[in-house]
């Protein structure tokens, strides 16, 4: 099992990146929670098995379209118990 904290900058807000991201992650199996931050970026904690996890980190490196990636910082934490997807 894998837990990582997301950040993504672009043109992420405004083209339905949270909801994508949670369709993406529900189909893969990861749980978590996606949200938008005042300053323009989108923040998520996700966790599931590794190549699970992996396929939505490479789908949230090119987002839905009508968003533009810049960036996406991702940082390893610690797991824990976890259930579901949201959408804060």
């Amino acid at each position: 099992m894998r837990r990582v904290h997301v950040t993504v900058r672009g043109r992420v807000q405004g083209v339905g990146y949270r909801w994508s991201t949670r369709l993406v992650a529900e189909r893969e199996q990861v749980t978590g929670w996606v949200r938008n931050r005042d300053d323009g970026t989108v923040e998520a904690e996700l966790q599931g098995e590794p190549e699970r996890l992996d396929a939505v980190l490479a789908w949230m490196a090119e987002g839905p379209p009508g968003s533009v990636v810049e960036a996406r910082d991702v940082a390893d934490l610690e797991p824990m118990e976890s259930s579901g997807f949201d959408v804060r």
